[in-house]
């Protein structure tokens, strides 16, 4: 039975994927160290005699005792809340927590996945986008510290399979979508729900013709399951490039939960993307991989999920749902 290591693996993705390698018959220790990730995630595995969780910072010194198969590196804040108010643990994870993972790979000869993002690509002046396109990112932006600590971590882990043999993937991760996702981390699935649930006015930002390419978690954890068990090692994109704007997004929520909300408008964030949408032609030719879920039924269990938060929210609080911290 191989062991396997999720850094980040109390987060909205990373506790998806430790669920998915315990399935497959994996042994699998998920770490984290709780800033933005979230142990009732995994909590359903506690009784699992082939789950570990350790809660440690990736960018400290990384030793695990005893076999190492597989690494997947899915540390870091990945909202835009989260790497506006956290840069520097950021562009530490990006950097020093990507060098730490690698090392511990390469020490035990294990194999090495990097969760990257599509946010590589920055406000894309090709569409849609494929691992080609080198993006268009300000690097001194307040969105440069996300995009720069992972362009970095893709750049040390082709150093390392280069120079070093580690045999490594890369994942480049669109806006993806499902339970477990928090209800204030500033992504526009959460909030567009929880505003519409709660009767309050959904926000978007801009005019809203900015687009977006919303996948479904169990969709994303598929592709990279798969890219895990293929031998190639440059950045594959697994996303669903079913394009929309930001307003059509909203208004498909706003029927979904049968909210009376209205929609309002707010100035546009520096250096936000005006369209993401992934070629995902290499995902299919080397993966046989897209996504299944139709947005409608990946919608309808989310709510589903954000109700019951909602609710537990407003109980513990007086009837308020906690402001952002």
């Amino acid at each position: 039975m191989q062991r396997v290591l999720v850094t980040g693996g109390a987060g909205f993705l990373g506790s998806h994927l430790c669920d998915r390698l315990l399935a497959e018959g994996y042994r699998v220790i998920a770490m984290d160290n709780l800033i933005t990730g979230n142990t009732d995630n995994v909590a359903h595995n506690a009784r699992d005699r082939h789950f570990e969780f350790v809660k440690y910072d990736v960018t400290q010194y990384l030793y695990i005792e005893g076999q190492v198969d597989f690494i997947f590196h899915f540390a870091s804040p990945a909202s835009p809340i989260d790497y506006l108010q956290l840069p520097i643990q950021t562009l530490k994870v990006g950097s020093i927590g990507t060098h730490k993972a690698l090392g511990l790979a390469f020490a035990r000869g294990a194999k090495f996945l990097l969760a990257s993002t599509s946010e590589v690509y920055g406000d894309p002046m090709l569409h849609p986008q494929d691992e080609c396109y080198w993006g268009n990112v300000n690097p001194i932006g307040p969105r440069g510290v996300y995009d720069e600590a992972k362009r970095f971590a893709e750049a040390l882990t082709m150093a390392y399979h280069r120079y070093h043999s580690v045999d490594t993937r890369i994942v480049r991760i669109f806006n993806t979508y499902g339970p477990r996702m928090r209800l204030f981390d500033g992504r526009v699935v959460p909030t567009f729900i929880r505003q519409a649930i709660e009767g309050e006015p959904l926000t978007v930002y801009g005019d809203g013709s900015q687009t977006r390419s919303f996948c479904y978690v169990s969709d994303l954890i598929e592709g990279i399951f798969r890219l895990a068990l293929c031998d190639y090692h440059e950045p594959v994109n697994i996303g669903n490039p079913n394009e929309m704007t930001v307003l059509e997004f909203a208004q498909i929520i706003r029927r979904i939960t049968g909210s009376k909300s209205e929609i309002i408008f707010e100035p546009l964030p520096e250096d936000d993307p005006k369209q993401r949408q992934p070629d995902i032609s290499l995902a299919r030719r080397l993966l046989d991989w897209e996504p299944k879920v139709d947005i409608e039924d990946g919608i309808r269990q989310t709510i589903d999920y954000f109700r019951g938060r909602v609710s537990g929210a407003r109980g513990r609080v007086g009837g308020k749902i906690p402001p952002t911290t």
